[in-house]
């Protein structure tokens, strides 16, 4: 940071190269950068070029002080000679590192803070240049991190991650690394100016944050960068919304489950899948095989009537460049019983007179429009009534004379037994008479 570090501004000495301990000569020469602008805990390196009219093989010491000091009493900033003890806050952070016998008098800060902001001013023996002074502006940390992520984060493959601050100087008290995110994540490898975390993404890691802090001593400065997390994965959770008409959801099917539906009765099945990239959906009548033909390629299947020829196993399979999941259920399509006992069977409001001869039919008792029944299919039950034409209901569904009595219907599921016990679900429907 900071103006161009060879903007030299340059003031021969002359007759106004007046300093301290000895009498003016134009001999005494500085060649310096009048000021320099740098951020805090970044290093700066500073030309700087003088003359000294008796230069020998034993040259004077040369020190750095900060404008106001007594060098007679007080430490420099930085000096070159040995063992000398030197300004408790600069102290192994400015570097006096040029040779007197090739006139440079260059500075070296290491992790600039802004305590350092200030003027200082060379020495060389016991002359010190007091006319042409460095002046040392100290802005705060703009720089942030860089965060090095590999193009792809594929669930369980470890990824290695790479925080670096390429920006700071290599040498001085080396930076602290900090990450911070939800993921499994191991410390890897690490230089001066960078640190590596070795990252084994789960889906869950999808869309999360991920956060390196670098800490500079020197400075007491931190500076932080927070990239999110893209993590690709095969399709998951893939599963069957069930809506019936223009209601709500009635259910949400993970498992190869049933639906028990009358004919002619509207339904929309909404699949959806958990995947990155986002997979496509497909359906298709029973299993999908290598080079089956999806009934439609879209999360959503209607069907508007429901027909005896819909009957049978439908399927949404999710795939995306990972993999695929599937599912499934099987559509169970009941007969429409129009008449009235057939009304009373499908619990259709009220029971009204009843037909003393209704036509013979096979209907579940009591079937509302759509039922969703558990399991995987197998070994499914329902409770069937046979009514034969010119004969009465039996005696437990004869209907009870007068407009007061309802007619509720209950369903009843019977959760999936233990893999030793799995005897199948059975799923009963009766009726309940409430008198009024």
């Amino acid at each position: 940071g900071g103006m161009p570090l060879w903007l030299l501004f340059v003031l021969w000495g002359g007759e106004r190269a007046e300093g301290r301990g000895n009498p003016a000569r134009g001999s005494y020469q500085l060649e310096l950068q009048e000021s320099v602008t740098v951020q805090e805990a970044l290093c700066v390196h500073v030309p700087c070029k003088f003359s000294y009219p008796w230069l020998s093989f034993a040259a004077p010491h040369m020190s750095w002080f900060q404008k106001g000091a007594d060098v007679s009493r007080d430490p420099p900033v930085a000096t070159s000679k040995p063992n000398q003890k030197l300004h408790e806050r600069t102290q192994g952070r400015f570097f006096l590192r040029g040779d007197p016998q090739s006139h440079d008098c260059s500075l070296d800060i290491m992790g600039v803070n802004m305590g350092d902001s200030g003027t200082y001013f060379f020495q060389m023996g016991t002359y010190s240049y007091l006319d042409n002074m460095l002046s040392l502006n100290v802005t705060a940390l703009t720089h942030t991190p860089d965060i090095l992520i590999p193009e792809t984060l594929e669930r369980g493959r470890p990824g290695n991650l790479t925080c670096s601050v390429p920006w700071a100087c290599e040498q001085g008290t080396p930076p602290i690394f900090s990450w911070t995110s939800a993921a499994l994540t191991a410390l890897g490898p690490r230089t001066h100016l960078s640190s590596v975390l070795t990252l084994t993404p789960r889906p869950q890691d999808h869309g999360t944050n991920l956060a390196c802090q670098v800490y500079f001593p020197a400075a007491g400065v931190t500076v932080e960068r927070t990239s999110q997390l893209d993590v690709t994965y095969a399709p998951q959770n893939t599963a069957i919304r069930i809506f019936h008409g223009n209601r709500t959801a009635l259910g949400t099917l993970q498992n190869t489950s049933s639906i028990l539906i009358r004919e002619g009765q509207p339904l929309r099945l909404r699949c959806t899948a958990d995947s990155n990239p986002p997979a496509e959906l497909s359906w298709f009548w029973g299993s999908p095989t290598l080079n089956a033909t999806p009934i439609c390629k879209s999360p959503i299947l209607d069907l508007p009537q429901v027909g005896a020829e819909e009957e049978g196993d439908l399927t949404c399979q999710a795939q995306n460049s990972l993999g695929s999941q599937h599912v499934s259920l099987h559509l169970s399509v009941v007969c429409e019983c129009g008449d009235p006992w057939g009304q009373a069977a499908w619990g259709l409001g009220r029971r009204g007179t009843t037909d003393p001869s209704p036509p013979s039919r096979r209907c579940p008792v009591a079937a509302p429009p759509l039922l969703l029944l558990g399991g995987r299919g197998a070994h499914q039950q329902q409770s069937w009534m046979d009514i034969p034409a010119g004969h009465p209901a039996p005696a437990e569904a004869s209907p009870v004379s007068g407009e007061n009595q309802e007619l509720h219907y209950a369903f009843l599921r019977f959760p999936k037994l233990k893999p030793h016990e799995q005897r199948g679900i059975n799923t009963e429907y009766s009726e309940i008479k409430i008198h009024k």
